[in-house]
């Protein structure tokens, strides 16, 4: 399916206006080319300069003949674009050796063997240089002494000649010809029915490698999506080796390649969760809805403000297409989410979701609802996007601030799928309450949130954590202990703050984590500090006082004689949502008599 969907992707691009970014075609490939080789007709080296500027440090992007991923002890050369160390026989150290010489004369015999076939001034120009090039005087070529210095080694050359200022791979008969050898060469493989297209075509031993993740893991090749290891039992099975056990044609393995890397070429629309790089793609192409999605869930910038999007959103759950950033969005538009992981050399797949554009803004749509809760006034996000729910479970004085690898992907799955939120999102937000004793506004709403869907999908009320304690803002008639035992909390943590201005510690540090849990073995304590707390503060401020005292009253006659001994995960939860909801109530109050 993923293969399929990508495929189809790239006959999309292939497709588009001119002035849209578009792959390159089968048999080519995308590069970078760090230094201009100048010959002129009669192959003779005129000049080497550097095309690296200040705004492209890493050369010329430059489409060139296929680069396949080299691999094995004799790495085969590339076709009129290559390293120095094929090009003029110059390894990355600058210096020849007998390793080198080797690689130049499999450049040479290569590149003169097609270009032999192919009648113009290009192609007789790059085999006269390639008949006349001296590498045991190369060093000592003026030319070449001047170029070493920018690690001549290092990166693509490619040719260009002065006599008529054209690059050789400009040239219409160069690419007619590179066409007609990569065609001719490519169905002398191995024949079988492809697992894509289900048509006979020849099968692709390597694949390409997806390059340009957003990791911190390196790997010099890129990263393979099919690949087999040599070493496993997977390698080799039914007589069948590498790439043909998982029987995908040429064609095919182009095209997924280069749509994957054209995704990943395009920073604006590639996004970050955890340890997984997301991208993701209409069937109809253009970038509007990358665009779109990534500023409706992933809190991506776009020129439009929070308000807009919300409003676009709505029309579009309803089916109604709308115009965004000069693109028309049809709602019911194939749409395609793609998670990737990479280890050493190959990527993981963590997620693959397909669904109509209005399918997938359905399911955002609700789960933001289910996210909606009272906002702090510091609180610059009008919605959570998935970055800031996964921080909520991160320590941030810690060296790693990264969630933990799956649960980004578990996460999107389950809001992207309208299904449960993984419990190890719960239990990381507990974790961090336990140990930071702060409820947050992101951590209140992943309570709510988690139990709400809980709710949703089992069909009836979670009895620790029912629906009056889920609620956008302060319930003051809900009745159930452990939401009234927070909000009791919260009260008794106001009063000793306004009896005791600036003090270090406070009862959330100290009593805390044992009030959610133990409330028998605590409360009673807190109760009969908070009076002392009250008696100090009704000589500074007695009408203060007296509203606090009026509120512990009103909380302690709703609470009874006793107090829980213990309390569960559920029971915590709605405890942290009363603490939360009667701290931001209290807030609010303060704000409003402002």
């Amino acid at each position: 399916m993923i293969l399929q969907a990508l495929t189809d992707y790239y006959e999309t691009l292939l497709e588009l206006p001119p002035n849209k970014s578009k792959p390159p075609r089968f048999g080519w490939s995308q590069t970078n080319v760090r230094f201009a080789v100048f010959i002129n007709s009669a192959g003779t080296l005129k000049n080497i300069t550097l095309l690296e500027s200040d705004t492209n440090k890493n050369g010329r992007p430059t489409a060139v003949p296929m680069q396949l991923k080299r691999s094995g002890t004799k790495p085969p050369p590339y076709f009129l674009c290559d390293t120095a160390t094929y090009v003029l026989g110059i390894d990355k150290e600058g210096e020849i050796t007998a390793r080198s010489k080797a690689y130049f004369a499999a450049f040479s015999s290569y590149n003169k063997d097609i270009l032999s076939h192919i009648d113009c001034l290009e192609a007789r120009a790059v085999i006269n240089f390639l008949d006349n090039w001296d590498i045991e005087s190369a060093l000592s070529n003026p030319i070449v002494q001047d170029a070493l210095p920018y690690d001549l080694g290092k990166g693509n050359l490619a040719f260009y000649i002065t006599d008529t200022n054209t690059w050789v791979l400009d040239s219409p008969k160069i690419q007619t010809g590179w066409d007609m050898y990569y065609q001719e060469s490519s169905t002398q493989g191995c024949l079988g029915v492809c697992l894509v297209t289900g048509k006979d075509a020849p099968i692709a031993r390597i694949h390409n490698s997806i390059k340009k993740l957003r990791t911190s893991s390196r790997s010099p090749n890129g990263w393979t999506l099919v690949g087999f290891d040599k070493g496993s039992p997977a390698f080799s099975s039914y007589g069948k080796e590498q790439g043909y056990n998982a029987p995908t044609s040429e064609y095919v393995a182009f095209a997924y390649t280069t749509a994957l890397n054209h995704l990943l070429d395009d920073r604006e629309h590639v996004y970050q969760l955890g340890d997984a790089t997301v991208v993701c793609w209409a069937r109809g192409g253009g970038d509007a809805y990358q665009a779109f999605f990534g500023g409706a869930l992933l809190g991506a910038p776009t020129p439009y403000s929070a308000a807009d999007l919300r409003g676009m959103t709505a029309q579009l759950c309803q089916g109604i297409p709308v115009d965004f950033q000069e693109d028309k969005l049809d709602p019911n538009m194939d749409f395609y989410i793609l998670g990737l992981s990479p280890n050493a050399a190959r990527l993981s797949v963590r997620f693959f979701l397909h669904n109509t554009f209005r399918g997938f803004l359905e399911h955002i749509q609700s789960h933001y609802r289910r996210l909606e809760i009272i906002r702090p006034s510091y609180d610059k996000f009008e919605t959570l996007p998935i970055w800031k729910l996964l921080d909520e479970t991160v320590n941030q004085n810690a060296r790693d601030k990264s969630p933990a690898p799956d649960l980004a992907g578990e996460v999107l799955r389950a809001v992207l799928n309208d299904t449960r939120y993984p419990a190890t999102l719960l239990n990381g937000v507990a974790l961090r309450i336990r140990a930071e004793r702060e409820v947050t506004r992101g951590r209140a709403a992943i309570l709510k949130a988690y139990y709400t869907k809980l709710a949703e999908s089992t069909g009836r009320e979670h009895p620790d954590i029912p629906e009056e304690v889920l609620q956008v803002s302060l319930n003051p008639d809900a009745t159930n202990v452990s939401y009234l035992l927070g909000r009791l909390f919260s009260v008794l943590e106001a009063v000793q703050a306004a009896a005791n201005p600036g003090i270090n510690a406070t009862i959330r540090d100290k009593y805390f984590s044992g009030a959610s849990a133990t409330p028998a073995a605590v409360f009673p304590v807190l109760v009969n500090l908070a009076q002392k707390h009250l008696k100090k503060l009704n000589a500074a401020n007695r009408g203060l006082s007296i509203a606090y005292e009026k509120q512990m009253t009103e909380l302690l006659s709703k609470l009874g004689t006793e107090y829980p001994a213990h309390l569960n995960l559920p029971q915590q939860g709605s405890f942290q949502l009363g603490y939360y909801f009667q701290t931001q109530a209290r807030y609010q109050k303060k704000k409003e008599e402002k």
